[in-house]
């Protein structure tokens, strides 16, 4: 149960935020820089991130950095073809994935293995950490659903995995509340940022 990967999803519009939330600067650095560092920090083995809107700018941005990226050309019709793409695109030998939102930089290295070390020693195929009761990211699946996720259906979306297969399914508590806190609109990064 070794090799785990990452997909880092910033393909989004950010149709509430008004301005590409993955450039928003964050703590000395930009919120996706930020959320990959922290997944670099965590026993992930390879981390590719997935681009739509605002590529080149995006990609500017994290190139410095040790990950891969692939361009999902599908990124208007949700996360749902993001996740797609980036399973799609992960190089081979791989046991599991983990999915992270790019607007999530509160997800700490501890957290994210937690969650790698509950799948090696559970081998549950699906994994999510839990705070007050409520799922938050990332998910972590095993690499047995890759054609699952291929043919889910969009409407439903990528959280339907838990439901379709309960028996599979491991939820992880944790102390940490930035597995649920994520930005969808400039009050939430204007509220975080003049803390």
């Amino acid at each position: 149960m070794g090799n785990i990967g990452a997909i880092i999803l910033a393909a989004g519009e950010s149709k509430r935020m008004k301005v590409p939330k993955m450039l928003l600067p964050f703590h000395g650095k930009t919120m996706l820089e930020k959320v990959i560092k922290n997944v670099l920090s965590s026993e992930v083995f390879h981390t590719l991130v997935v681009l739509g809107s605002n590529r080149d700018e995006i990609l500017g941005s994290i190139s410095h950095l040790p990950v891969t990226h692939c361009y999902n050309e599908n990124y208007r019709n949700g996360m749902l073809s993001s996740v797609q793409c980036g399973f799609k695109n992960l190089p081979e030998g791989y046991d599991a994935v983990l999915v992270f939102p790019g607007d999530q930089p509160f997800i700490e290295p501890e957290v994210i293995n937690l969650v790698i070390r509950s799948f090696r020693d559970t081998g549950k195929g699906i994994v999510i950490p839990v705070y007050g009761n409520k799922r938050g990211h990332p998910m972590l699946i095993g690499r047995r659903y890759r054609e699952v996720i291929d043919n889910l259906d969009e409407n439903v979306g990528l959280r339907s995995l838990a439901e379709i297969y309960k028996e599979d399914l491991l939820e992880v508590n944790t102390n940490s509340p930035g597995v649920l806190k994520d930005f969808d609109t400039e009050k939430d990064y204007q509220n975080e940022t003049n803390k």
